[in-house]
């Protein structure tokens, strides 16, 4: 969440004790509205709206695991106090079924991710850029792109770029350049990342997927191999394209 939204809150709060000094709120309506600030108890799940506070971004919800009436929920909290939400690993029904009831949001199959977030200009220093090596990284990649975007970032993607054909990557040097933080996706031999980290002088944060044969043990090969790069990598969790976004946000705020 960026800071207009923050202060936002702020103004909220001293709109509610402007109208209990005035009397138009009472000190127990006040106290009930109040009591929700640190979390939001809702038995099944304690929703921390008091995070933004403390670190300028909101909670994000991590769908995968959680009933649709849990979503259903969890996404009202937040939509209750008019504030922007974010939730990762939606799976297609699941998806359309919170846009049927929270008609206002966006869902992508791609980014398998539904957020409802209002128009506001990018934030941030420079661009965050997503890149993946293959077609088959863009879901990871593309659920660090809707995160890095949600979080207020100008943010570019380009996909299909890895080692196989190398050609591809130096071809799109101008735009590798320009961006102040880069997030690279890769499965298999999990390469691309350091390659990119030795050509160019921004951040990269690698992402390792769990795309490849056998021997690709679902992502740990890729993810060894990050760990283990010479270029000077930030290395996430396999498929974990939305802990890079966050990230990603936070050096682009430096």
């Amino acid at each position: 969440m960026e800071r207009k939204e923050v202060d936002m809150i702020d103004e909220k709060v001293m709109e509610l004790l402007a109208a209990v000094r005035d009397g138009r709120v009472s000190v127990e309506d006040a106290y009930e509205r109040f009591r929700d600030v640190p979390f939001e108890d809702l038995e099944h799940t304690r929703v921390d709206h008091h995070r933004v506070l403390r670190k300028g971004i909101p909670e994000v919800v991590f769908g995968e695991g959680k009933t649709l009436s849990q979503l259903y929920d969890i996404v009202g909290s937040f939509r209750q106090k008019d504030l922007d939400v974010l939730v990762t690993r939606v799976d297609a029904g699941t998806g359309e079924a919170l846009l049927a009831r929270f008609p206002e949001g966006t869902y992508s199959g791609d980014a398998r991710c539904f957020w409802v977030r209002r128009d506001r200009p990018a934030e941030g220093k420079g661009m965050v850029l997503v890149m993946s090596a293959g077609t088959s990284d863009a879901k990871v990649a593309e659920e660090a792109y809707v995160a890095s975007t949600f979080f207020g970032n100008d943010t570019e993607r380009l996909y299909d770029v890895g080692v196989a054909g190398i050609h591809r990557l130096l071809g799109n040097l101008p735009t590798l350049r320009r961006a102040r933080v880069i997030i690279v996706a890769a499965g298999m031999e999990g390469a691309l990342p350091s390659i990119v980290a030795g050509i160019v002088g921004a951040p990269v944060i690698a992402v390792p997927t769990s795309v490849g044969y056998g021997a690709s043990f679902s992502g740990l090969t890729a993810l060894l191999a990050m760990l283990n790069s010479c270029s000077t990598v930030a290395v996430f969790n396999i498929d974990n394209g939305f802990g890079a976004a966050y990230f990603a946000t936070l050096v682009n705020r430096l």
